[in-house]
């Protein structure tokens, strides 16, 4: 049956959204962002599903419900409301409970907002555009897609932090997340590898603002970098990723940081920012390393890290078969690739210069035991699907 789905994916000071159109095809017929939400310097710009700009201009909305109203009254102003079935919402954490797509009742978001502890960063305005659009289309249908769901099946191993048992069962375990990136990853893998390469022994790093890595075999999540919240794990941009606990006792007892403080300071102050005291942006790092000591170090931290994970996850798999590199770093930058790779010749992993270069599909060398990928992915499109096959067993 033809649905048109609009897509929703709500970030700290952004919002990405989409139209599809889905039957036996699946046709974007538009996508966009708003960003800067919340400053006087943001943008709204969409596009149409050749890419064709359709607006692009600033946008002062101070928070997610007025951004999703100036959405709307865009999309009616051009007709692109019409016939709007559903929305599926990205949702960054859905605890132990929900661990595939739902659709949108009032007990979910009551459940939502005791999960927000959980994910502070995320939740609330994610939160806040699932009802910001109940006010601007009563009758839509919403469903929620989880980033955690990906990981329902993950060894309980995996899952542990070593404290007490009572706080595991208060909810403090590992989820991971990505989760909508790794799904879309994992189907596209089938596509181009067959059977062998999408029910191997598989690494997804999801590198962009936010950074991950994923072990998977037979389509099966074995474990991940990210583990109670999106901060943990890989360097980011302004997250700082795993941290030794005294540092956290450390800031809190001796620096006398606040709790809120220190939330500000491992999520918006530290990673690339922070380590390198310039930009959270690789590309600008990138063009700064050779004469700014700092970005060079940033950039260097990044990648040993990635490889210090992407060792240690191989290691759970018992060997690698596939590397996928997804994201806006991992798509679009050869030399952070190429770095990571450095030195793991041991591993099987031989990339060839050219083909990395040229972002070819496949970057391996013919001699490299392990298949390295570059393949681009599509969170808003897994977002459409889940929406669709969720609509078809509404009651």
């Amino acid at each position: 049956m033809d649905r048109r789905i609009l897509t929703i994916n709500s970030g700290s000071s952004s919002i990405k959204f989409s139209v599809y159109r889905m039957d036996d095809s699946e046709d974007l017929v538009l996508s966009g962002e708003i960003s800067g939400i919340g400053l006087e310097a943001g943008m709204f710009h969409a596009r149409d599903g050749d890419g064709k700009t359709l607006l692009e201009t600033g946008l002062a909305a101070g928070n997610h419900g007025a951004a999703l109203e100036s959405l709307f009254g865009w999309l009616k102003d051009h007709a692109y409301d019409r016939g709007l079935d559903a929305a599926g919402h990205r949702v960054v954490h859905g605890g132990a409970v929900y661990t595939e797509p739902q659709p949108v009742t009032g007990g979910l978001i009551s459940d939502l907002r005791r999960l927000s502890h959980f994910a502070p960063q995320h939740l609330p305005h994610e939160i806040d555009a699932i009802e910001a659009i109940s006010r601007f289309a009563p009758h839509m249908k919403q469903v929620a897609c989880f980033d955690t769901a990906f990981y329902r099946d993950m060894p309980r191993i995996a899952t542990l932090y070593a404290l007490p048992r009572e706080l595991r069962e208060e909810g403090l375990r590992r989820y991971g997340f990505h989760g909508l990136s790794y799904e879309y990853i994992t189907e596209e893998l089938g596509r181009p590898g067959g059977e062998h390469a999408a029910g191997g022994r598989v690494i997804m790093a999801h590198l962009g603002h936010g950074a991950s890595m994923t072990a998977v075999h037979n389509g099966r999540a074995v474990d991940t970098t990210m583990g109670f919240t999106p901060a943990g794990g890989l360097v980011m941009s302004t997250r700082c990723g795993d941290l030794d606990p005294g540092v956290i006792l450390y800031l809190l007892e001796h620096k006398g940081m606040s709790p809120g403080e220190v939330r500000v300071l491992v999520n918006r102050r530290a990673g690339l920012a922070g380590i390198s005291g310039i930009s959270p942006d690789m590309e600008e790092l990138l063009d700064m390393e050779q004469d700014e000591p700092r970005a060079h170090e940033a950039v260097e931290l990044f990648c040993h890290q990635a490889r210090k994970f992407l060792g240690a996850l191989a290691a759970t798999l018992g060997g690698l078969d596939t590397l996928v590199f997804t994201g806006g770093i991992g798509e679009n930058s050869p030399v952070i690739r190429s770095r990571i790779c450095k030195g793991l010749g041991f591993m099987g992993i031989r990339i060839d210069p050219e083909l990395n270069m040229t972002h070819g599909p496949v970057i391996s060398r013919g001699d490299s035991t392990v298949t390295v990928r570059v393949i681009k992915t599509d969170e808003e499109l897994m977002i459409a699907r889940h929406t669709y096959n969720v609509l078809g067993a509404w009651r």
